[in-house]
Formats: C-alpha cells, structure tokens, sequence
C-alpha cells in the first residue's frame, strides 16, 4: 500500500523555538528488522515503546517518526496534562465514566511524573494546576456552575475564583470567574517530547525524519522509507489522524488545525506591570469562541486561538501573518499593560478527532494494535494509550485497558462532501452561540 499523504508541519513551532538546537536521531537507512515497530513518535508511540522496552528488555523495538522529536503535534498543544473530562455529566453512569477516565488519566501523570524524575527532563513540568475560565456571567451560570457541581459530585477538589481575586491571579481584567483544579499538569510540550525520545532505553532504536511511502502486512510488517525499509513481525500504530493512510479508521476521524502564538519574554519592566509572579494555564468555558492561555515560567504569555475544520491536514504557513495579528488583538485586549509586546512565534498544529470522543485504540489486525485519536487530550490520552497498547500487545494483564475499552470507538462518519458542510455549519453556530465568551 502506498501512503498518499504525508504529515506536513510548519517550522514555526514556538515550544521548540525557545529551546536549544537538538540533534534529532539518524534516519532509517537500509534494510532493517526488529521484534517490534512502533510507528508514530508523539505521546502515544513514546509511551508505547517504553513500555515495550520493559516489557521485553531483550527484544529490539523500533520507533519511527515522519518528523523529528517536538516538531509533531506533540510538542505543538497548549502544553497541558489533563486529569479531568472536559465534560462530565450527572448520572451514575457518566459519573463511573468520568471515574474510568481519571484512572487512566492519572496512570499516564503519574508515569510522566516519574520518567521526568528519573531523567532529568527539563521541560517546565509544575503541578500548577488548570482554570477553566468564563468571560461573561452566561458563562458562569452555563459552565462553570454546572462543572463545580459535578466535581462535587466526583469527591475532586476545587477552588472557585473571580473578580478581583482572578485579576490578581491571571493578570487581566477580562474573566468574571474560573474554577481551578489542581491535579494537572504544565510544561513545554517540545521539551516534554525531546525529553522522552532522547531518554528512551537502550533496546530502543529511533529513526526520525523518516517518512513511510509503503506499507504492507505479509508475514509481517514491512515498513518502506525513501532510504530503506524496516521490517518486524508485530507493529504498535501511533500515528495518530494519518492511521487512514495505512487503510485503518477510514472515515472515522475529524481533522482540524489550531493556532497558537508565544510572546517574547516580558522585561523585569513588563513583568512589575503585569504583576504576577506565578506560572498559571488556562482553558476556556467555550473552546470554539474562548481562548487558551498560558504564562509560563520563563516569562512568556501564550495564546491559542482559532479551530478550523481541514480535512486535508494541510494549513498554508502565509496564512500564518493573518493569524499572528488576530492573537496580537486578543492579547491586547486581555492584557493592556503590556501593549509593546509582541507575539515572537505563531504556529499551527493537528487535531484529530472522532465523533463521539472516542480513541481509536484496540487490536487492529494479527500482529498490529493502535493508540490513535486523543481528541484535543494527547498528553494524557496519548501516554495511556500508547502504554496499554503495548500491554495489549505483550498479552500482559492490566486492569486499566478495560476501562480504555470503556471509552468506546469512534463512530462512522458522513460522506463527504455533506461531511465538511456539516461540520462547518455547526462551528458557524457554535461561534454564534457563545459569542459571549469571546
């Protein structure tokens, strides 16, 4: 099977930016076997050949990546580790739900916490917690009254803020009230993924840079580069909205592109001005209306703004200017302290998404299992994903893949072109509707 569309990212990824040069690992060259292929080198691929390497401490696995470390949507996101659902209801049922996902949630932090310990992993990574913040007062009572008192409900702990308290907080007049959660996590995304590839163990080979052309399943997995080809009799598929392109999950995944810009650093000047000391992430009540944002520990504010539907996994980097402007805007409405700051980098990054929120995990084939599809969660998704392939694969035990299976599979989609009408009448609504929390 040829693959018809390759990952095409921008280089104006502002995580990585910041951060020193890295070499990235040699590209496949030759003919190659191992025991194992783990293909795909963001969260999901990472976790997966790790717990491989444990697994099977004299065996050779392989990770092969389009790209290099960080440059993937990995190291793209908003740089958040998620312990909670983004939406949880009030029955029994959605409640035990929302349980399951905090157990694996959890898993995957508690598995980041100790690799980053262990290796020394400079990527920023704080236990500040999250905001979720409202704009307006329907935001408050649609929103954030509803998820307080389903956190109540699930025994997690929270702190209500607002007014003048959440100005000190966050810096900016433009919130009227946020719950905090404190059991998340935030880092640098690029660091976070450089950090993970590079600490691998020793039975692990990285290719990078490596785009697959051919795949085939014959006695096999065979996996055929532009230098070479690599060979194993079993494969772990983490390659997250591109699973299509090697013939699994046909029409069952959305593919959006989000925007994010970083600012320069705030001088000593700026930073007296701003006022705040303390790093803080925030989600919005509404994500297609609101906006993402981070103030990091190097002194640097973050915007994420901007969802689009692209089904071709492709954003044009002119388009990019356009972009940057906008969240310039946004950021100095939000923080009018600051207005001679700029934003130093605006980048683009893939989303995948199915339709009823569901991963696209499980056995595949024979000899092939897959931790794909993370829905805007891919830190903490993609880790316990990739880590319960890998015991799924190993036939080894774990009580958490019953509740990963819990969680479902994604659900077919409608033929396109009624598809893309669709779903761009409904983010055209979504926007109309919660305008208020722009």
């Amino acid at each position: 099977m040829k693959i018809d569309r390759l990952p095409k990212d921008d280089k104006a990824n502002g995580w990585s930016g910041v951060l020193p040069p890295r070499m990235p690992h040699p590209a496949l060259s030759g003919d190659q076997s191992a025991d194992w292929i783990v293909l795909g080198g963001g969260y999901a691929g990472l976790g997966a050949a790790r717990r491989l390497a444990e697994l099977h401490p004299n065996q050779r696995i392989v990770l092969i990546d389009a790209g290099e470390a960080g440059e993937n949507a990995s190291g793209r996101n908003s740089g958040f580790a998620i312990d909670l659902p983004h939406n949880v209801g009030s029955s029994l049922e959605e409640l035990d739900g929302s349980h399951r996902f905090m157990r694996l949630a959890r898993s995957a932090i508690d598995a980041l916490d100790q690799t980053i310990k262990t290796h020394g992993i400079a990527c920023d990574w704080s236990a500040d917690g999250k905001y979720h913040a409202a704009v307006s007062a329907r935001g408050v009572e649609d929103v954030l009254q509803p998820f307080a008192k389903e956190l109540t409900a699930l025994g997690e702990p929270f702190e209500w803020v607002e007014g003048a308290e959440l100005q000190a907080r966050l810096g900016s007049p433009h919130f009227t009230a946020a719950i905090l959660t404190p059991g998340g996590r935030l880092m640098n995304p690029a660091a976070l993924t450089r950090g993970l590839a590079d600490s691998l163990p020793e039975n692990v080979t990285i290719y990078e840079n490596s785009p697959v052309l051919e795949f085939e399943n014959l006695n096999g997995v065979q996996l055929t580069t532009s230098k070479g080809t690599l060979r194993a009799p079993k494969m772990i598929l983490a390659a997250n909205g591109f699973a299509e392109r090697f013939g699994f999950y046909k029409n069952r995944f959305l593919h959006l592109v989000a925007h994010a810009s970083l600012s320069r650093r705030l001088t000593e000047e700026e930073q007296k001005a701003y006022g705040v000391t303390k790093p803080w992430g925030m989600t919005p009540a509404n994500a297609f209306a609101g906006i993402t944002m981070r103030y990091t520990n190097d002194h640097r504010l973050l915007i994420r703004q901007g969802l689009d539907y692209c089904p071709s996994q492709r954003f044009s980097t002119e388009k990019l200017a356009a972009v940057k402007a906008r969240h310039k805007r946004l950021f100095d409405a939000r923080f009018p302290m600051l207005p001679a700051v700029t934003m130093e980098h605006t980048w683009s990054g893939f989303v995948c998404l199915s339709r009823n929120a569901a991963p696209g995990f499980g056995q595949m084939a024979g000899n092939i299992w897959s931790a794909v599809c993370q829905n805007a969660v891919g830190v903490t998704k993609g880790t316990f994903g990739g880590m319960l392939a890998a015991n799924m694969a190993s036939g080894q035990d774990n009580p958490l893949i019953a509740d990963m299976e819990s969680l479902g599979a994604p659900s077919p989609l409608p033929p396109r072109p009624f598809l893309d009408l669709g779903v761009r009448s409904r983010f055209q609504l979504e926007l109309w509707r919660n305008r208020h929390e722009a």
